[in-house]
């Protein structure tokens, strides 16, 4: 198992700040996982470093392991290899993850016990649920470059998880993706605002409103 890279706190401060939209824009629409892989329930962004899981289908021996070999903070990056015949983890699961410190989990698989975990608060995503449980044979990995829907991860990358879906951040590129993040943050609150100002004025020309980069785009199209 390899050690994981710890992101430092005031990169993870300006992360929370930002969400998967921006971080997915300025790594060129990349970065994303599988639109499936969605959380539980609402109210439940994660922030935090990826410490990596891979799992034999259906099995979740090494899914137990890493709650208690995780430090604090980190996300449970999991690598279910799409698997949809079991759940890889519950309530009880869930629940000790939440008391071990752990930010949230995310799993290219399903989960159960729908209803508790809702209630739990706790951040799960996952691609949906059965009543079906687990394995517990293994084999498994920690801490290894892994795939999670369709996202290549490595221990210590930035994840940033909200309502839109789950954006992995290289944690090499995190400082310089984090400032392209927060320069769009503050163009589009400027355009919010721009718009804003045009509706509550009853400007008649709309062409007020459109972006700046519209016209140059457009004109290579027109006759």
């Amino acid at each position: 198992m390899n050690a994981v890279h710890i992101l430092p706190n005031d990169l993870m401060d300006r992360a929370k700040k930002l969400n998967s939209s921006l971080l997915a824009d300025v790594m060129g629409g990349t970065g994303a996982m599988d639109h499936q892989i969605k959380p539980v329930a609402k109210d439940m962004n994660v922030v935090g470093t990826a410490y990596t899981v891979s799992l034999r289908p259906g099995d979740n021996l090494f899914l137990h392991q890493a709650i208690y070999s995780a430090k604090e903070g980190d996300v449970l990056i999991v690598d279910g290899k799409d698997y949809k015949s079991h759940a890889y983890l519950g309530i009880l699961m869930a629940s000790a993850a939440k008391a071990a410190g752990i930010a949230g989990i995310v799993i290219d698989g399903l989960v159960r016990d729908k209803v508790d975990l809702e209630e739990l608060g706790f951040p799960v995503y996952s691609k949906g649920f059965t009543p079906n449980g687990p394995f517990k044979d293994g084999p498994g990995d920690l801490n290894q470059i892994i795939s999670c829907g369709g996202v290549t991860v490595t221990p210590g990358d930035l994840v940033i998880a909200d309502e839109d879906g789950v954006v992995i951040v290289p944690k090499e590129k995190a400082n310089t993706m984090l400032t392209l993040a927060e320069e769009k943050l503050e163009y589009e609150k400027q355009r919010l605002q721009t718009i804003q100002d045009y509706m509550r004025e009853g400007k008649k020309d709309i062409s007020l409103i459109a972006p700046a980069w519209l016209e140059s785009k457009i004109k290579k199209f027109q006759g």
